[in-house]
């Protein structure tokens, strides 16, 4: 067929078509005789020539329609801008002369009801143009994913049956449409954030929108990861863990693959990770988006990244193999997540944290990634095979012991590991890798994060812990040495400011309270990996404050048990009391600091904002402690005053008949040789006074060397209070006729009273008003 080699046949050029071309002689020049008539390829050459040249006449007539089209609506816009123009020129003028101007009813009317209604009626247009423009806009955007994605989908990036040079090629394609339908997805993103700020009635476009890009997506990502997993294979990822052939099976050094790839495989694994990256973005701006419509805060910033987690999941299926293993010894597990971590992570740390800065992900971390997606994994594994088991052995009563102890042995594991994973992270970062400090979004980087899902396995760590602590408690409770205020513990009342109440010999708090506290903030330290506030802190309330309160319980049989009595010579019990005083006061003050810890303070905020009923609305419930101290505040108080109680009734009893004799007032009398001051007191105390005197004496030495500087402080004000309105109150109501001997026996006495508070401040009388008053009535001349 010599035919088909022939050329297509030419038209005349568009630009030289003409009335004159258009005639029968076009079809002689290519139809001569009547052989070409029946050659079918030369028929076919001139249909295609014919469509062809069809085509460019319909594109080139199209486009200057269209461009005639654009100019003659430019210039209708213009004109008819001008004709409005000088309409209201020409009302104004027709306002302003006519009768019937601006001062009309009719200008009013238009005024008040026809502009309010023309303005509301443009507004509207311009919503629904602004709306139009919207939609089209979107929906061009929408279709230009749905091309790139179908053409992303088309078929494998990495098939390791293509050659080298298809693959790039295919590669290379598919990764520029790929990163074309993400750019026009947050192209979408952005309008459909801007829709949500500035109109939020068009809920039908934004929920129409979501669904097709959220059906783009539901296709797309699985392709992406299918992509990836196979270049990852292609690349020798997992690598093999080495055994040796010890019984725990410890692994030898790892190599790295990542470290290890090829210029053209580590180029596209470089594209592969920055386009899950952008996914990932993408999928965190649409959740963001959706969170602020429904005024949603997000907790906690996330640490995963979908491209590691890609890296650590095949490895989890070869170490869920060994870990399957050593479930009765959990140690071997711990080793093993450890040293997988650690000699992956300056490689993933030197290769993958670029790519995160290429694709412009704020604040991620890679090491950070790649430990917590490491912890997670092995908290998985814990969850599924460890912890629900011995949650089903702890409901069967003889395997309880067992239970208990496997369990708290696995949490200090556990709480080992987190730190040696927290060191990692914090490698060449900062110095704090030793301080044991798990602040901000490292805190979430925990294997304790099983108990944030499961609070019936919280419940039962809490139980054992509490169990724990009491049987630390417990053996020392019995031991009365614990009990006793410290030979270290310093006497008297001390001003100097440079001694602060801080210390345990400050406090003279007897060692049983320095012990119990040690245990109550371990039981506080082991849960501070637990990610959740809220669950945290009701871990403390079920275990550090039941604690708490069963020790209050027994520090009140104990103080029950003194039995303090006026008529009791023992200063044991007046001892064991002050101790109970003293740690129930160090105690308080040490709730209080920790209280007022950052971190106290926010479990405080999450269970208010947990909408926890509180009984008393009035109270400052700022303090997470605040049922505690208060009710040791209480105690100390109780027992302050049972012991000031006790004191003053005994002085009653030894002075009633001092005070019921007038004969020590009223005649002479004999007197002892006690002098009381060299002051200008010729008189010596009464004979009736001196053992009340002496036993007040020897109660506020022995209280003064027990007690701390604050209680006692408060004691022998309130003890001078009690005895200055007894006194006064009793010499009031008795008939007692003063001579001045009398009255100057009776000063004697009462400066003898004064002087045994004389020790404690500089100025006693101050404390004893109502004497002072009675001494002053009785100088008075007649």
């Amino acid at each position: 067929m010599e035919s088909s080699h022939e050329p297509l046949v030419g038209l005349p050029n568009i630009t030289d078509l003409t009335k004159q071309h258009i005639d029968i002689g076009f079809v002689d020049q290519h139809l001569r005789t009547k052989q070409h008539l029946n050659i079918e390829s030369t028929q076919l050459v001139l249909s295609q020539s014919l469509t062809q040249q069809c085509s460019h006449l319909h594109s080139y007539l199209l486009n200057r329609i269209t461009k005639r089209t654009v100019s003659w609506i430019s210039r209708s816009f213009k004109s008819n801008s001008s004709f409005h123009h000088l309409t209201l020129c020409l009302q104004n003028l027709s306002l302003l002369t006519s009768p019937h101007g601006v001062g009309s009813k009719r200008f009013r009317w238009v005024l008040s009801d026809e502009l309010p209604r023309l303005a509301k009626e443009l507004n509207r247009l311009q919503s629904i143009r602004t709306y139009l423009e919207v939609a089209v806009q979107l929906e061009a955007l929408v279709g230009d994913v749905e091309d790139a994605a179908l053409f992303v989908m088309a078929g494998n990036m990495f098939s390791s049956k293509l050659s080298v040079s298809s693959v790039s090629q295919d590669n290379t394609r598919k990764h520029g449409k790929l990163l074309q339908a993400i750019k026009a997805m947050n192209d979408i993103e952005q309008l459909l954030v801007t829709i949500v700020k500035f109109h939020p009635q068009w809920k039908c476009l934004l929920r129409s929108v979501d669904v097709r890009v959220d059906k783009i997506l539901a296709a797309l990502r699985p392709q992406v990861f299918a992509d990836h997993r196979a270049l990852l294979v292609s690349l020798g990822w997992p690598p093999k863990l080495l055994q040796s052939e010890n019984r725990s099976e410890q692994i030898t050094s790892l190599p790295n693959p990542l470290v290890l790839m090829q210029e053209n495989k580590k180029r596209n694994y470089s594209q592969s990770f920055i386009a899950i990256c952008a996914l990932q973005h993408l999928q965190d701006k649409r959740e963001e988006r959706h969170l602020n419509s429904n005024l949603i805060k997000r907790e906690n910033q996330n640490l995963r990244l979908w491209a590691i987690d890609e890296l650590v999941s095949p490895i989890a299926s070869r170490m869920e193999y060994h870990f399957g293993k050593w479930t009765e010894q959990p140690e071997y597990m711990f080793a093993l997540a450890y040293k997988v971590t650690r000699d992956f992570i300056t490689g993933i740390d030197n290769v993958l944290q670029p790519l995160i800065d290429k694709a412009r992900l704020i604040s991620c971390s890679a090491k950070e990634a790649w430990v917590f997606a490491m912890v997670q994994m092995l908290s998985g594994f814990l969850k599924k095979k460890v912890f629900s088991s011995l949650a089903e052995g702890y409901s069967v009563k003889h395997l309880k012991p067992d239970v208990s102890s496997s369990w708290l042995h696995l949490v200090d594991l556990i709480i080992a590991f987190d730190k040696r994973m927290q060191s990692l992270v914090n490698l060449d970062t900062c110095l704090l890798a030793e301080s044991g400090n798990f602040e901000g979004p490292s805190r979430g980087m925990s294997v304790l994060t099983i108990f944030c899902d499961r609070h019936d396995w919280l419940k039962i760590w809490a139980k054992l812990e509490f169990k724990n602590a009491w049987a630390k408690l417990n053996t020392e409770l019995k031991e009365e040495k614990t009990w006793m205020v410290s030979t270290k513990c310093k006497s008297g009342i001390d001003t100097d400011l440079e001694h602060l109440l801080s210390t345990i010999e400050d406090h003279k708090a007897p060692p049983i309270a320095e012990l119990f506290l040690k245990i109550i903030w371990e039981m506080i330290e082991r849960c501070q990996t637990v990610p959740s506030i809220l669950l945290r802190a009701q871990f403390i309330r079920s275990a550090a404050g039941r604690f708490l309160w069963y020790f209050f319980k027994i520090m009140l049989l104990r103080f029950k048990s003194t039995e303090l009595s006026p008529h009791s010579s023992d200063d044991g019990t007046i001892v064991r009391a002050c101790g109970l005083i003293n740690a129930a006061r160090y105690i308080w003050i040490k709730l209080q600091e920790w209280s007022d810890a950052v971190d106290f303070l926010e479990m405080k905020i999450a269970e208010n904002d947990s909408c926890k009923k509180i009984q008393d609305d009035t109270r400052d419930n700022d303090c997470f402690f605040d049922e505690e101290v208060r009710s040791l505040s209480e105690m100390e108080t109780n027992w302050l005053v049972e012991i000031i109680a006790v004191i003053l009734r005994q002085f009653e009893t030894l002075s009633w008949k001092y005070i019921q004799n007038n004969d020590n007032f009223e005649g002479d009398q004999g007197y002892t040789n006690l002098v009381v001051s060299r002051e200008a007191i010729d008189l010596a105390v009464s004979n009736d006074f001196v053992e009340a005197l002496d036993a007040l004496k020897s109660w506020l030495c022995i209280v003064k060397i027990n007690l701390n500087r604050k209680d006692f402080l408060d004691l022998w004000r309130s003890i001078a209070e009690g005895l200055d309105h007894f006194i006064s109150s009793s010499i009031l109501t008795s008939e007692i006729r003063f001579p001045k001997i009398g009255i100057n026996q009776f000063d004697a006495d009462m400066q003898a009273l004064i002087f045994i508070f004389k020790p404690f401040c500089a100025r006693p009388h101050a404390f004893f008003p109502c004497i002072n008053d009675i001494l002053k009535l009785l100088k008075l001349k007649k």
